[in-house]
C-alpha cells in the first residue's frame, strides 16, 4: 500500500554500468522503494537482429541490478507487450496503491515522441529523466520535453516526484557514464 516504484525498462542488450548509474540515481533521488528493471522482449523501433535471447539478458540484467531495493522483471512478454504504455497500464490496473515514476535516460527523453503512444506514458505516470553524456540539449529540446514544459518540476523536487499528479517530470543532473549498448555490442563483435 503506498509503495513507490520506479520503473526502469529497456532491451539491456547488454545491460551495463551506466543502467545501473540510471537506477541508482533513481533510488538514491526519486524516493522510492524499489526500482524494477523491465526487460522488454523487444524494442519496436530497432531491428532486434542481434537481439540476445530474453533469458540471457535477464541474467546479465541481474547482474548490474545486484542491490536489495532492485527488481528484475521480464513480465511483458507474459503479458504479450512491448509497448511501455501498455506494461504502465497493466501496472497501474493491478496495482492500484502503488505510485509508480517513469525512470529513464535522457537519450530516451530525446526520442520518447517516436514510442507508441508516448503522450499515454506522460499522462499515466511521472517521469524522471537521468542525464546521460551527449544527450542534455536533445533531451531538452525534444518534442516531449517542450510538450511538457509546463509540467516539468524542479530537480530539488525529485524525492517527491512519485506523489506528483502526471503528466510531471523531472531532469536529473548526475555524473555522467559513457557506457553504451550499442558501443558494447560493436566492441564485441569486433
Amino acid at each position: 500500500m503506498g509503495q513507490r516504484i520506479a520503473l526502469f525498462g529497456g532491451s539491456f542488450n547488454p545491460p551495463h554500468r551506466g543502467h545501473r548509474h540510471v537506477a541508482l540515481e533513481g533510488l538514491a533521488r526519486l524516493g522510492v522503494s524499489q526500482v524494477w528493471w523491465m526487460v522488454t522482449p523487444g524494442n519496436p523501433l530497432k531491428s532486434n537482429s542481434d537481439l540476445a535471447p530474453l533469458d540471457r539478458r535477464i541474467a546479465l540484467t541481474e547482474t548490474f541490478a545486484d542491490h536489495p531495493r532492485m527488481v528484475v522483471t521480464a513480465f511483458e512478454a507474459a503479458i504479450g507487450t512491448r509497448y511501455t504504455a501498455d506494461a504502465i497500464r497493466f501496472l497501474k490496473r493491478r496495482c492500484p496503491t502503488v505510485k509508480f515514476v517513469w525512470l529513464m535516460g535522457a537519450d530516451n527523453l530525446a526520442t520518447i515522441h517516436r514510442w507508441q503512444k508516448w503522450r499515454d506514458i506522460m499522462r499515466q505516470v511521472p517521469v524522471a529523466v537521468v542525464d546521460r553524456p551527449g544527450s542534455s540539449l536533445a533531451a531538452m529540446n525534444s518534442p516531449a520535453a517542450r510538450a511538457y514544459a509546463s509540467v516539468r518540476r524542479p530537480e530539488e523536487q525529485a524525492a517527491a516526484i512519485a506523489d506528483a499528479t502526471a503528466p510531471a517530470w523531472v531532469f536529473l543532473h548526475a555524473p555522467l557514464d559513457p557506457t553504451s549498448s550499442t558501443l558494447l555490442r560493436r566492441r564485441e563483435a569486433r
